[in-house]
């Protein structure tokens, strides 16, 4: 998958979790709780989505890799899908 797909589709599950969020203004390497009100509950739906989405297994110990959107796109790009791609 290319980087942008992976973008769009991260951004895509971010704004489901926290509709508040503007996609256009997001800081690709300031943490997310920097950035919007991003709880650890949202956080926890936003990894699970990830998940679900790009057909991955994420590793609770992994979760800090995912705090930034330049995070999320580089640690996903590194993952093979572990099942078939859910629909967006």
């Amino acid at each position: 998958m290319k980087a942008d797909d992976t973008r769009t589709r991260v951004l895509e599950i971010l704004t489901a979790i926290a509709p508040e969020v503007d996609p256009n203004r997001i800081e690709g390497a300031v943490p997310f709780r920097e950035q919007f009100a991003f709880d650890s509950v949202d956080f926890l739906s936003f990894a699970i989505k990830l998940q679900q989405s790009f057909g991955i297994k994420i590793p609770e110990t992994d979760y800090p890799l995912l705090s930034t959107l330049d995070g999320c796109i580089g640690y996903i790009s590194t993952l093979e899908p572990v099942r078939p791609v859910e629909p967006a």
